[in-house]
């Protein structure tokens, strides 16, 4: 029997990357033969970096990795996932609120869409960890260096400076 090669797609704003992230990546690296990363927009987020900047940034952190790609999109995730004709979402979980919201979005997007829904557990010391408390920290002059990669970090900084003199 032929082994197709399984497509898997992981969506986020990634409004910065985290280290939590990075973790979710890795280890979906190992488990699936292409990953997509999918950065999307969320109207309901006010965003830090531009779609285009956040691809730079997340290109940079997995250029050693030959079977993730990064990409933009700005339509339902599902339909994305089919344009790009993966198999499976890739999602991280933290906690159980986590489980209680991702349980529900696997749901509905294996009924609207018929795709699965694959979950790996972020490791212990990422499972506080999340894009928009970076955004309110670094805003309000918090150091989050230790939560996201430090070529991230550095871009923050300037963001963060940049938006405090205007």
């Amino acid at each position: 029997m032929e082994h197709k090669p399984v497509t898997a797609i992981f969506p986020g704003s990634f409004d910065p990357i985290t280290n939590g992230h990075l973790d979710v990546i890795g280890r979906g690296n190992k488990l699936f033969d292409n990953l997509i990363i999918a950065i999307g927009q969320n109207p309901k987020k006010e965003e830090l970096f531009t779609p285009a900047e956040r691809v730079a940034m997340v290109k940079e952190l997995v250029k050693d990795m030959p079977r993730v790609t990064v990409e933009s999109y700005n339509c339902l995730t599902v339909k994305f996932a089919a344009e790009k004709k993966a198999d499976v979402m890739l999602r991280g979980l933290r906690n159980l609120t986590d489980v209680q919201y991702e349980f529900q979005l696997a749901m509905t997007n294996r009924n609207v869409a018929e795709i699965e829904t694959v979950f790996i557990m972020t490791s212990e010391e990422y499972g506080f960890v999340n894009s928009t408390m970076v955004r309110e920290v670094a805003m309000l002059g918090g150091n989050v260096g230790k939560l996201i990669p430090p070529s991230v970090y550095e871009h923050v900084k300037k963001r963060v400076e940049e938006i405090s003199q205007k």
